[in-house]
């Protein structure tokens, strides 16, 4: 059964890596999509840290919000 409604965090596109200066970097498929700091930061890695992998990608699903609304640029086709 899918994590999510569209099977898409089936694949885990998202990822995160906290730096030891607070600072914690979410990813989407290898790509930096968001930088959270100070406190922000904090909560959000002690809620990363407790969570299974499905609540993980969920979490980083929600937080990173609609990131891809309209901003992304299409491939040129060649």
């Amino acid at each position: 059964m899918p994590i999510d409604q569209h099977g898409a965090l089936q694949e885990q596109p998202f990822s995160y890596k906290a730096h030891s200066d607070g600072k914690l970097f979410v990813y989407y498929h290898g790509k930096h999509v968001r930088t959270y700091a100070g406190k922000e930061a904090e909560k959000l890695g002690k809620q990363l840290a407790a969570a299974t992998p499905e609540e993980e990608q969920l979490l980083l699903a929600r937080i990173t919000g609609n990131f891809k609304r309209g901003n992304e640029r299409k491939k040129s086709r060649s």
